[in-house]
Protein backbone atom coordinates (compact mmCIF):
# COMPACT_ATOMS: atom_id res chain seq x y z
CA UNK A 1 0.00 0.00 0.00
CA UNK A 2 1.14 3.56 -0.27
CA UNK A 3 -0.07 6.94 -0.05
CA UNK A 4 -11.36 14.99 8.95
CA UNK A 5 -12.55 14.26 12.08
CA UNK A 6 -14.99 11.06 12.26
CA UNK A 7 -18.13 11.84 11.27
CA UNK A 8 -21.03 12.10 14.09
CA UNK A 9 -18.47 11.26 16.54
CA UNK A 10 -18.12 7.63 15.87
CA UNK A 11 -15.46 5.16 16.45
CA UNK A 12 -12.73 3.33 14.62
CA UNK A 13 -13.60 0.65 16.40
CA UNK A 14 -15.45 -2.19 18.89
CA UNK A 15 -14.07 -0.83 22.65
CA UNK A 16 -10.74 -2.26 23.26
CA UNK A 17 -10.19 -5.16 25.65
CA UNK A 18 -9.01 -4.24 28.90
CA UNK A 19 -5.53 -2.26 28.71
CA UNK A 20 -5.99 -1.17 25.48
CA UNK A 21 -6.47 2.42 25.35
CA UNK A 22 -9.47 4.17 23.83
CA UNK A 23 -10.04 5.10 20.21
CA UNK A 24 -10.83 8.62 21.44
CA UNK A 25 -7.49 8.70 23.40
CA UNK A 26 -5.44 6.88 20.77
CA UNK A 27 -6.35 9.34 17.71
CA UNK A 28 -5.80 12.64 19.91
CA UNK A 29 -4.37 15.18 17.39
CA UNK A 30 -0.17 14.70 17.96
CA UNK A 31 1.19 18.23 18.45
CA UNK A 32 3.74 19.75 15.72
CA UNK A 33 5.96 19.80 18.06
CA UNK A 34 5.98 15.95 18.85
CA UNK A 35 5.92 14.73 15.43
CA UNK A 36 9.37 16.96 14.46
CA UNK A 37 11.09 16.20 18.18
CA UNK A 38 10.54 12.31 17.65
CA UNK A 39 10.59 9.67 15.64
CA UNK A 40 13.35 10.46 13.92
CA UNK A 41 15.31 6.54 14.22
CA UNK A 42 13.88 3.33 12.49
CA UNK A 43 12.09 1.67 15.08
CA UNK A 44 13.30 -1.89 16.84
CA UNK A 45 10.76 -4.07 14.37
CA UNK A 46 13.21 -2.38 11.60
CA UNK A 47 15.81 -4.45 13.52
CA UNK A 48 17.16 -7.44 12.73
CA UNK A 49 16.72 -9.66 16.03
CA UNK A 50 19.88 -11.85 14.62
CA UNK A 51 22.53 -9.44 13.00
CA UNK A 52 20.98 -6.52 15.33
CA UNK A 53 21.65 -4.37 11.60
CA UNK A 54 18.69 -2.52 10.64
CA UNK A 55 16.93 -3.71 7.51
CA UNK A 56 17.00 -1.58 4.56
CA UNK A 57 13.59 -0.07 3.40
CA UNK A 58 11.50 -1.42 2.41
CA UNK A 59 11.77 -4.38 4.92
CA UNK A 60 9.40 -6.17 3.19
CA UNK A 61 12.04 -6.56 0.19
CA UNK A 62 14.87 -6.74 2.52
CA UNK A 63 13.39 -9.00 5.25
CA UNK A 64 10.86 -11.77 6.23
CA UNK A 65 8.19 -11.70 8.74
CA UNK A 66 8.22 -15.00 10.89
CA UNK A 67 4.48 -15.97 11.87
CA UNK A 68 5.75 -17.95 15.17
CA UNK A 69 7.23 -15.58 16.08
CA UNK A 70 6.68 -12.65 14.62
CA UNK A 71 10.44 -11.53 14.47
CA UNK A 72 11.56 -10.37 10.86
CA UNK A 73 14.45 -11.36 10.14
CA UNK A 74 16.89 -10.06 7.26
CA UNK A 75 17.46 -11.53 4.31
CA UNK A 76 21.40 -12.05 4.94
CA UNK A 77 20.66 -14.16 8.15
CA UNK A 78 18.00 -16.04 6.45
CA UNK A 79 20.75 -17.17 3.96
CA UNK A 80 22.89 -18.05 6.91
CA UNK A 81 20.54 -20.61 8.14
CA UNK A 82 20.07 -21.62 4.94
CA UNK A 83 23.84 -22.65 4.63
CA UNK A 84 23.63 -24.12 8.05
CA UNK A 85 21.41 -26.48 7.27
CA UNK A 86 18.46 -25.09 9.15
CA UNK A 87 15.99 -24.14 5.91
CA UNK A 88 13.20 -25.99 7.62
CA UNK A 89 13.09 -23.86 11.44
CA UNK A 90 12.65 -20.63 12.33
CA UNK A 91 16.24 -18.75 12.52
CA UNK A 92 15.04 -16.89 15.62
CA UNK A 93 12.88 -18.97 17.52
CA UNK A 94 13.56 -22.74 15.84
CA UNK A 95 10.46 -23.71 15.05
CA UNK A 96 9.37 -25.84 12.16
CA UNK A 97 8.29 -24.15 9.37
CA UNK A 98 4.74 -24.65 8.50
CA UNK A 99 3.92 -24.96 5.22
CA UNK A 100 0.26 -25.20 5.41
CA UNK A 101 -2.24 -22.30 5.12
CA UNK A 102 -4.24 -23.77 8.21
CA UNK A 103 -1.04 -24.43 9.80
CA UNK A 104 0.33 -20.85 9.53
CA UNK A 105 -2.85 -19.15 10.24
CA UNK A 106 -3.45 -21.39 13.49
CA UNK A 107 -0.38 -19.76 15.19
CA UNK A 108 -0.95 -16.20 14.05
CA UNK A 109 -4.62 -16.82 15.77
CA UNK A 110 -3.06 -18.20 18.77
CA UNK A 111 -0.78 -15.00 19.11
CA UNK A 112 -3.94 -12.83 17.99
CA UNK A 113 -5.78 -14.49 20.63
CA UNK A 114 -2.73 -13.41 23.28
CA UNK A 115 -3.14 -9.34 21.80
CA UNK A 116 -0.24 -9.65 20.10
CA UNK A 117 0.06 -6.62 18.19
CA UNK A 118 2.20 -7.43 15.24
CA UNK A 119 0.24 -10.63 14.74
CA UNK A 120 -2.79 -8.60 14.67
CA UNK A 121 -1.71 -6.59 12.00
CA UNK A 122 -0.71 -9.64 10.53
CA UNK A 123 -3.76 -11.35 10.17
CA UNK A 124 -5.29 -7.68 9.06
CA UNK A 125 -3.14 -7.83 5.44
CA UNK A 126 -4.33 -11.37 5.87
CA UNK A 127 -7.78 -11.07 4.99
CA UNK A 128 -7.28 -7.56 3.04
CA UNK A 129 -5.13 -9.41 0.56
CA UNK A 130 -6.78 -12.55 0.61
CA UNK A 131 -3.95 -14.75 1.71
CA UNK A 132 -3.29 -18.23 3.59
CA UNK A 133 -6.79 -18.96 1.50
CA UNK A 134 -8.86 -16.46 3.11
CA UNK A 135 -11.23 -14.57 1.44
CA UNK A 136 -10.99 -11.15 0.95
CA UNK A 137 -12.57 -9.17 3.71
CA UNK A 138 -12.08 -5.47 3.78
CA UNK A 139 -14.35 -4.52 6.89
CA UNK A 140 -12.79 -7.50 9.30
CA UNK A 141 -9.27 -6.27 7.85
CA UNK A 142 -10.64 -2.48 8.91
CA UNK A 143 -11.31 -4.05 12.67
CA UNK A 144 -8.41 -6.27 13.10
CA UNK A 145 -6.02 -3.07 12.03
CA UNK A 146 -7.65 -0.76 14.02
CA UNK A 147 -8.01 -3.46 17.50
CA UNK A 148 -3.75 -3.65 16.25
CA UNK A 149 -3.63 0.15 16.51
CA UNK A 150 -5.10 0.44 19.22
CA UNK A 151 -2.44 -2.29 20.85
CA UNK A 152 0.53 0.11 19.52
CA UNK A 153 1.44 -1.17 16.04
CA UNK A 154 2.16 1.46 13.83
CA UNK A 155 1.82 -0.57 10.29
CA UNK A 156 -1.73 -1.02 11.29
CA UNK A 157 -1.95 3.06 12.25
CA UNK A 158 -0.24 3.82 8.93
CA UNK A 159 -2.39 1.47 6.56
CA UNK A 160 -5.62 2.56 8.55
CA UNK A 161 -4.45 6.42 7.59
CA UNK A 162 -4.00 5.23 3.45
CA UNK A 163 -7.46 3.44 3.81
CA UNK A 164 -9.16 6.64 5.61
CA UNK A 165 -7.22 9.00 4.21
CA UNK A 166 -7.96 8.12 0.65
CA UNK A 167 -11.28 6.37 1.19
CA UNK A 168 -9.85 3.12 -0.65
CA UNK A 169 -12.04 -0.07 -1.07
CA UNK A 170 -15.33 0.98 0.42
CA UNK A 171 -14.22 3.08 3.42
CA UNK A 172 -15.61 6.24 3.49
CA UNK A 173 -12.77 9.05 3.63
CA UNK A 174 -11.87 10.94 5.85
CA UNK A 175 -8.73 12.44 5.65
CA UNK A 176 -8.55 14.05 9.18
CA UNK A 177 -8.67 10.37 10.67
CA UNK A 178 -6.32 9.33 8.19
CA UNK A 179 -4.07 12.26 9.22
CA UNK A 180 -3.98 11.34 13.05
CA UNK A 181 -3.06 7.21 12.16
CA UNK A 182 0.26 8.74 10.40
CA UNK A 183 0.93 10.82 12.83
CA UNK A 184 0.69 8.12 16.08
CA UNK A 185 2.71 5.89 13.51
CA UNK A 186 5.10 8.97 12.94
CA UNK A 187 5.92 9.53 16.68
CA UNK A 188 7.34 6.00 16.90
CA UNK A 189 9.45 5.44 13.96
CA UNK A 190 7.56 5.03 10.97
CA UNK A 191 9.16 6.49 7.61
CA UNK A 192 6.12 5.35 5.22
CA UNK A 193 3.75 6.88 7.27
CA UNK A 194 6.45 11.03 7.70
CA UNK A 195 6.32 10.29 4.01
CA UNK A 196 3.19 10.78 3.17
CA UNK A 197 2.46 13.09 6.61
CA UNK A 198 5.17 15.66 4.35
CA UNK A 199 2.86 14.74 1.13
CA UNK A 200 0.11 16.34 3.06
CA UNK A 201 1.17 19.05 4.43
CA UNK A 202 3.15 20.21 0.98
CA UNK A 203 0.36 19.16 -1.31
CA UNK A 204 -2.02 21.81 1.02
CA UNK A 205 0.46 24.80 0.33
CA UNK A 206 2.92 23.58 3.81
CA UNK A 207 6.05 23.57 1.84
CA UNK A 208 8.56 24.25 4.59
CA UNK A 209 6.73 21.77 6.87
CA UNK A 210 6.31 19.14 4.06
CA UNK A 211 10.28 19.20 3.43
CA UNK A 212 11.40 19.10 6.70
CA UNK A 213 9.34 15.61 7.38
CA UNK A 214 10.89 14.45 4.06
CA UNK A 215 14.16 15.79 5.36
CA UNK A 216 13.93 12.96 8.70
CA UNK A 217 12.57 10.22 6.66
CA UNK A 218 14.97 10.61 3.89
CA UNK A 219 17.85 10.74 6.64
CA UNK A 220 16.16 7.35 7.77
CA UNK A 221 16.35 5.96 4.16
CA UNK A 222 13.38 6.20 2.64
CA UNK A 223 14.12 6.76 -0.80
CA UNK A 224 10.76 7.89 -1.95
CA UNK A 225 11.75 11.08 0.50
CA UNK A 226 15.03 11.63 -0.86
CA UNK A 227 13.35 11.63 -4.60
CA UNK A 228 10.56 14.46 -3.49
CA UNK A 229 13.15 16.42 -1.65
CA UNK A 230 15.56 16.19 -5.10
CA UNK A 231 12.16 17.25 -7.10
CA UNK A 232 10.75 20.05 -4.84
CA UNK A 233 14.63 21.68 -5.06
CA UNK A 234 13.93 21.57 -8.66
CA UNK A 235 11.11 23.57 -7.95
CA UNK A 236 12.43 26.23 -5.62
CA UNK A 237 10.56 24.93 -2.92
CA UNK A 238 13.84 23.42 -1.40
CA UNK A 239 17.45 24.79 -0.85
CA UNK A 240 20.48 22.80 -2.12
CA UNK A 241 21.17 22.26 1.32
CA UNK A 242 18.43 20.76 2.20
CA UNK A 243 18.99 18.66 -0.27
CA UNK A 244 22.95 18.01 0.27
CA UNK A 245 21.80 17.35 3.64
CA UNK A 246 19.10 15.28 2.99
CA UNK A 247 21.27 12.83 0.37
CA UNK A 248 24.07 12.64 2.82
CA UNK A 249 21.75 11.28 5.27
CA UNK A 250 19.87 9.06 3.16
CA UNK A 251 23.65 7.46 2.23
CA UNK A 252 24.42 6.98 5.64
CA UNK A 253 21.26 5.22 6.90
CA UNK A 254 21.76 2.87 3.29
CA UNK A 255 25.57 2.22 4.77
CA UNK A 256 24.41 1.26 8.09
CA UNK A 257 22.18 -1.66 6.68
CA UNK A 258 24.71 -3.23 4.80
CA UNK A 259 27.13 -6.45 5.76
CA UNK A 260 28.86 -9.06 3.67
CA UNK A 261 25.88 -11.88 4.81
CA UNK A 262 23.40 -9.54 3.01
CA UNK A 263 25.31 -8.71 0.27
CA UNK A 264 25.62 -12.07 -0.62
CA UNK A 265 21.56 -12.92 -0.06
CA UNK A 266 21.10 -9.81 -2.64
CA UNK A 267 22.14 -12.55 -5.54
CA UNK A 268 20.60 -15.61 -3.84
CA UNK A 269 16.85 -13.56 -3.57
CA UNK A 270 17.03 -11.49 -6.43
Amino acid sequence: MSQGDANNGSSDAQPPAPGVPAAGQLLDAVTEEELMGSGHELPEGHTCPLCCLPIALPVAKHSALETCCMKRVCNGCLLASYQRGMANTCPFCRTPFQNMDAAILALVQKRVDAKDPKATEYLAQSYYSGDHGLEIDVPRAIELWTEAAHLGDMDAHFKLGVIYYHGVKGAEQDVGRGVRHWQHATIQGHPESRHDLGSHEYDNGNHELGVRHWMISAKMGYERSLNKIKDVFMEGHATKAQYAGALRGYQTALEETKSPQREEAKAFFD
